[in-house]
């Protein structure tokens, strides 16, 4: 069926497709890319990314005269490289912090929910790991000036006295990009864990000072220069809840 003059791929002055731009012998020459640009004046509107790669006329002539122009050009392509590179690279970041973020949220309201001290212990041991996607997840206390029954738990771990002190120092966090564990922190878990996060546990009116331990089986997951502030947060949650909760327990 002939096509009338309405057809909008057809031109009604040339006759012939608009579309059209390989020439009789069926290949692409430069007469055909011209013609077909000529006849679709807002292809580079509709493309806008081959702008970049495409390469313009010099504005001088001649061996001893450089062209500014297409220095520029050159110039600011790279940077739109650069710039392109950088903002993969931080949408990748934020995805990862939402990530994180949203795990924190997940086990913080999981700790939220134990009815009593013993159930908060099992919920770290047994529920954070798969929440936090680590293998590893472990609370423990230095020995109480005196006797606490809660703590004598299988889902609580006895530390020396004066083991927050001798990894955290100072400081309240310690990442282990490379961890060796004899069984002190981690317990029959040591061998799991190849990077662990050491947060300390403040001493309150009911427990002595502690450590909350995330461990992970990949080397190098935790390192340093990985933002702590979820970490700390979290084991901040886990004080409150376990002082609220042996407080209720009197």
């Amino acid at each position: 069926m002939n096509k009338g003059t309405n057809d909008p791929d057809v031109d009604p002055n040339k006759g012939g497709s608009k579309k059209e731009s390989v020439n009789a012998g069926g290949t692409i020459d430069d007469a055909s890319v011209a013609s077909y640009l000529h006849d679709n004046s807002d292809f580079l509107i509709r493309h806008p990314e081959l702008v970049q790669s495409l390469l313009p006329p010099g504005r001088w002539s001649g061996d001893s005269v450089i062209d500014m122009q297409q220095f520029m050009l050159e110039r600011l392509r790279g940077e739109i490289d650069n710039l392109r590179s950088s903002s993969m690279d931080l949408i990748d970041v934020s995805r990862g912090n939402l990530s994180v973020q949203n795990r924190t949220y997940n086990a913080v309201h999981a700790l939220l929910a134990a009815n009593d001290f013993a159930q908060l212990a099992g919920i770290i041991g047994n529920d954070l790991p798969l929440l936090l996607d680590l293998d590893v997840v472990i609370i423990g206390f230095e020995p109480p000036k005196t006797p606490i029954f809660d703590l004598v738990s299988p889902d609580v771990r006895q530390l020396p006295l004066g083991l927050p002190d001798q990894f955290l120092g100072n400081g309240d966090v310690v990442l282990l990009s490379e961890a060796s564990d004899d069984g002190t922190i981690f317990g029959d878990k040591a061998g799991l864990v190849r990077s662990a996060a050491l947060v300390r546990l403040r001493p309150t009116g009911h427990l002595p000072g502690g450590i909350l331990a995330l461990g992970s089986h990949g080397s190098g997951d935790f390192h340093a220069g990985l933002a702590t502030d979820s970490i700390v947060f979290l084991a901040r949650v886990a004080e409150c809840c376990a002082e609220r909760l042996l407080s209720d327990q009197e």
